[in-house]
């Protein structure tokens, strides 16, 4: 039987999609206010981050191995893996993998077509590619983070397990985002988009499961 998203779930959904959309016009069209923030917190932690050799060294660690999104991506490919071998639930494993590819996807394409400069430091501690806007790091962080949250929830996982995965996916998400400004290579909000976006898929994939997953046995 289908039904139609919780209203809260929807209200989320449209909340975040109208945030979001503000904030995209803010980033281009340049809005002055918005980038005078960005720059004034990046000048001060870049300066921070030069000065602070040891931590800037263990935040390189975290962004570019635990938290990268190739290992987080590799995280989801493990639980659609669980998913299918313990409890054969292709449905789930297919979604989690189409919310992953669509996240990606609508990342790349948002980045694209804001087109939005990084930071340019005359003394850089780290280095990334492709366009600023939104954080990658952050919105994968946020949609796989999310999503695992979400199904540890529906399985009915214990609450000893619930806690620590929710404690593990805040560290996590909000983690890699100020790792990503402290190391130079995102304006503040740059990972803010990420974090508003990667929720955004989340709600609207949890709506598209509880719409038409429930139907399909074996889920």
């Amino acid at each position: 039987m289908r039904y139609p998203p919780r209203p809260t779930l929807r209200l989320t959904g449209i909340t975040l999609a109208l945030c979001s959309a503000l904030l995209l016009t803010l980033v281009a069209v340049k809005w002055r206010p918005l980038i005078d923030v960005d720059e004034r917190i990046a000048r001060t932690t870049h300066r921070r981050a030069v000065a602070d050799h040891g931590l800037t060294h263990t935040f390189r660690i975290l962004t570019d191995w635990v938290w990268d999104p190739l290992t987080l991506r590799l995280v989801c490919a493990a639980a659609m893996v669980w998913l299918v071998w313990r409890r054969s639930a292709w449905w789930t494993a297919l979604w989690l993998a189409a919310t992953c590819a669509l996240g990606t996807l609508f990342q790349q394409t948002l980045k694209a077509l804001v087109d939005r400069p990084r930071p340019v430091w005359p003394d850089p501690v780290d280095s990334a590619h492709y366009a600023a806007f939104p954080s990658g790091h952050a919105m994968t962080a946020t949609v796989v983070c999310g999503l695992l949250l979400w199904l540890l929830h529906d399985y009915g996982t214990g609450r000893a397990v619930w806690r620590t995965a929710m404690i593990l996916a805040v560290i996590s998400v909000t983690g890699v985002g100020l790792t990503r400004v402290w190391l130079g290579v995102h304006w503040p909000s740059d990972v803010v988009g990420g974090w508003m976006l990667g929720a955004f898929v989340v709600v609207g994939a949890v709506g598209v499961y509880e719409r038409w997953g429930s139907a399909r046995p074996g889920i």
